[in-house]
């Protein structure tokens, strides 16, 4: 076992909320143990997929996994039944383990920024003397000139 990989007790309260490591067809799974050490080492050291240690597999099938248990909901069940789980067992304090946005601050760049592309005026002084930019152009200043 490296440093960071799930004990044996982490390991046998996770086996029963993942999905079988057979399906009903196809070829089994790789086993799951040495792909979520693989998923937490890459979450924890934030390397690229491609980077992620031989001992865990080949990186393709340890993304291919989190990504597809992402897109099913089943990172998300987990979460929520050992979260259930622990409360049941009363070691979660809610007073303490709460977070909601009045607790994480923005990045001072989500500040105050425009939504958008920003389009900039032309100032009168500029159109003065210049070319005309499109062939309506002429004829306002012509219809101008004559209505006066």
């Amino acid at each position: 076992m490296h440093r960071y990989d799930l004990s044996d007790e982490q390991w046998a309260r996770l086996v029963p909320l993942l999905p079988p490591r057979k399906p009903r067809t196809g070829r089994p799974n790789h086993d799951h143990r040495p792909i979520i050490n693989g998923i937490q080492w890459i979450l924890r050291t934030g390397a690229p997929w491609q980077d992620l240690p031989e001992r865990y597999g080949n990186y393709k099938t340890v993304s291919s996994r989190f990504y597809r248990w992402r897109a099913a909901g089943i990172w998300d069940c987990i979460l929520a039944t050992l979260q259930q789980q622990a409360d049941q067992a009363g070691r979660v304090d809610w007073d303490l383990h709460f977070v909601d946005s009045s607790v994480i601050r923005a990045h001072q760049h989500a500040a105050g920024a425009k939504k958008g592309t920003q389009r900039r005026k032309r100032s009168a002084a500029r159109g003065v003397g210049s070319a005309p930019k499109s062939m309506s152009a002429p004829k306002a200043r012509a219809n101008r000139s004559s209505s006066s």
